[in-house]
């Protein structure tokens, strides 16, 4: 039991990072329509921008946590700016291989400063340690990492789908013109919303640079199953992403304690399975 229950622990540590790299995705995908590969390199950009201000600036975690998203979400800004909102008219394939030119570019700065080799990033006092839940032993870090992606999810998917400015959002994608004629800045308002989903992946970042080294690759494996997560979930869902994010996190850890040699395949056994039956995925919307 001790072992089960640590190893759906890590699973949901693990699924906390799917659910937000997905949501930042999904946001991108349904409301600018673009496929940004670029996610796991910025995600790795995240945590590499917390570990410079505390190891160059002297900063703290918590002011990092805020910080670093905000340094991503400007890059991010630019990235729309300068080059991403002349192809939103375009094929998504344009999109894929811009994405993915930026994320090889990223990479290869990174690379070229510190190598592959990880730097050390210390869990910070306040959440160092752990607590007997008596069936199994809770790291203090591991629980904030779960509470912390799962209330961002929440607020991102309620003000999204539940608020004025989540609606004026789903407007101005369907028809920015009209949204236009009532006096929103559509421009503004979808240069913003990527900004603030490539914000998303590098909080997540900051998260995980406490659990694993900060390296260049570090979001090169995982965004290949960050985007099985999306299509599971159904392109451009905000809660079929974090819904099947956790879950998925879930049953990659149940399968670490019963089939180990099968946990790396299975997200992708599941999406092979969904495809076949709802090709638009789970929580997706047939056109």
């Amino acid at each position: 039991m001790p072992m089960i229950m640590s190893q759906l622990m890590l699973g949901l540590v693990n699924g906390s990072f799917y659910a937000m790299l997905s949501l930042g995705l999904a946001v991108i995908f349904g409301l600018l329509n673009v496929i940004n590969f670029s996610h796991g390199a910025l995600y790795m950009m995240g945590a590499f921008v917390a570990w410079m201000g505390m190891a160059y600036l002297g900063l703290n975690y918590w002011v990092m946590l805020v910080l670093a998203p905000l340094v991503v979400g400007v890059f991010g800004i630019v990235i729309e700016k300068t080059m991403l909102r002349w192809l939103y008219k375009l094929d998504h394939l344009y999109g894929l291989l811009l994405t993915f030119g930026i994320t090889l570019l990223v990479e290869g700065v990174f690379r070229s400063f510190y190598g592959v080799s990880g730097q050390p990033f210390q869990v910070p006092e306040a959440l160092a340690g752990a607590t007997d839940l008596g069936f199994m032993v809770l790291p203090n870090y591991r629980a904030w990492v779960v509470v912390a992606s799962v209330a961002v999810c929440l607020s991102t998917w309620f003000v999204i789908e539940k608020t004025k400015l989540g609606a004026y959002l789903r407007a101005g994608t369907e028809n920015p013109k009209l949204v236009e004629a009532f006096g929103i800045n559509v421009p503004l308002m979808v240069t913003l919303t990527y900004g603030f989903g490539v914000a998303l992946a590098g909080f997540a970042g900051v998260l995980a640079a406490p659990v694993i080294q900060v390296q260049p690759l570090m979001g090169q494996n995982l965004i290949i199953v960050v985007f099985a997560v999306v299509v599971i979930g159904g392109m451009g869902s905000i809660m079929g992403s974090i819904l099947t994010g956790l879950g998925l996190g879930i049953i990659e850890g149940l399968t670490k304690v019963f089939y180990p040699e099968f946990s790396s395949t299975v997200v992708f056994l599941v999406m092979v399975i969904v495809l076949l039956i709802r090709p638009a995925g789970l929580f997706g919307k047939e056109k």
